[in-house]
């Protein structure tokens, strides 16, 4: 919450609130992955299931395939690395150094460039997986996807330089700090018992699942808080002109001001009815209005919309 604008201390119950509701969206994703896999004969829940719940939301979409392209490109430099030792002792032998020779075991620098080059992932509803033969891609060619990514990563990285830059090294090095907060780093097992993987679902989920549910979840908290704050500074605006319980404190301490005032206080943090309110906002515009039919159709329970 504080990386994503909240500059207050929240209280316990709003953590509480906001971690409730990512707990039954997460829970709502293992669902409808569940269904997904099943109806697709698989008995695991793949990251194809996962990328086919937000494939509306193209800008996501792509944040999250480059996120695993480079997720890809570190675990096979990693691999590279451990390799490299053995393969530098056998090229200590040779004259010429293990040089790129054409014809010679070992791989050459433009092979260990190209493999650790980032990878596209191609869905199986994307066009390019409708034909056996692709087109090689080319250095400069864009991702129409990756335009729309980039646009809303502009967006965000505008707010958080607002965010940032009165604050001191201090408080930019907590910025940080938070910033790298995530509910599956290092925390797998706690997860899993968390979000009721083994009600849920009876597959276990490998690790790419683990880290797109975590990349999943912290968007959700992202939003939820964004969403938030615009409530609580509509809701500070209309206190301030209907005249609210704290406006005449306000308009009296602003009379008052003067050189040798102290300073302002620190705003209060979003509370629980505000994320409550931001929350229902944000499950009204997915749930687009329908017509009443009536009888049985209208005792149906709403279903959750995924933030």
């Amino acid at each position: 919450m504080f990386v994503s604008g909240e500059a207050g201390e929240a209280s316990a119950e709003t953590t509480g609130i906001i971690e409730e509701i990512v707990r039954q969206q997460v829970i709502e994703i293992l669902t409808q992955c569940n269904d997904s896999a099943i109806r697709r004969g698989s008995r695991s829940i793949g990251v194809v299931d996962l990328f086919f719940l937000i494939r509306k939301d193209i800008a996501k979409t792509a944040r999250l395939k480059t996120f695993l392209s480079w997720k890809d490109v570190r675990k096979t430099a990693k691999d590279t690395d451990e390799k490299g030792g053995d393969a530098d002792i056998g090229a200590g032998d040779d004259p010429i150094g293990g040089a790129d020779v054409p014809g010679a075991g070992g791989p050459t620098v433009g092979d260990a460039t190209k493999k650790n080059k980032r990878s596209r992932i191609v869905l199986p509803w994307d066009v390019q997986s409708f034909y056996a033969e692709q087109v090689p891609e080319r250095e400069d060619e864009e991702d129409e996807d990756e335009g729309e990514m980039n646009e809303a990563t502009l967006q965000r990285l505008k707010a958080a330089d607002e965010r940032t830059k009165d604050m001191t090294r201090e408080e930019y090095v907590h910025w940080s700090e938070c910033r790298q907060a995530s509910f599956t780093f290092r925390k797998g097992k706690r997860f899993r018992e968390w979000a009721a993987f083994g009600v849920v679902t009876d597959s276990k989920p490998n690790d790419d699942i683990i880290d797109i549910l975590g990349f999943l979840t912290f968007e959700m908290v992202q939003t939820l808080t964004e969403e938030a704050l615009k409530v609580k500074a509509e809701d500070d605006i209309h206190k301030s002109k209907s005249g609210g319980e704290d406006s005449h404190q306000d308009k009296k301490r602003k009379r008052e001001t003067g050189l040798f005032d102290p300073p302002a206080e620190g705003h209060a943090p979003v509370g629980p009815h505000h994320v409550q309110e931001a929350y229902r906002r944000l499950q009204k515009k997915a749930n687009k209005p329908k017509v009443w039919m009536g009888g049985p159709r209208a005792l149906q329970r709403t279903k959750i919309q995924l933030i």
